[in-house]
């Protein structure tokens, strides 16, 4: 995911955000950076339940012992939040991922 910021660019620039108005716009634009999905993506046992929207996640461990993560939505507003969660956990391991207090980074965001 080499179009959505590292974990620190991603706090400065939400810190650069004068009001809601430019964050929601900062997130929408971060969901039009994650790449186009497959259409395999788009399938029941990708489908996040419970959202009013329609969600996708798929994750999938790579070799490097990394886990890649593919994300879709038809609302711009969560598929940027899903950009958010991948710039938060991109490149790590299942168990970084795990360890990872992704409160601390949310309120970094003040979202």
């Amino acid at each position: 995911m080499a179009n959505l910021p590292e974990k620190e660019k991603l706090v400065r620039n939400f810190n650069r955000c004068a009001n809601w108005e430019e964050k929601y716009l900062y997130i929408i634009e971060l969901g039009s950076k994650l790449p186009e999905s497959s259409e395999t993506l788009q399938q029941p046992e990708h489908a996040i339940s419970g959202c009013q929207s329609q969600v996708w996640i798929r994750m999938t461990p790579q070799a490097d012992g990394t886990i890649a993560f593919e994300g879709d939505s038809d609302a711009a507003i969560v598929k940027g939040l899903i950009a958010i969660v991948f710039s938060l956990y991109q490149n790590l391991p299942p168990a970084e991922i795990l360890a990872l207090d992704v409160r601390h980074w949310f309120g970094e965001l003040a979202l």
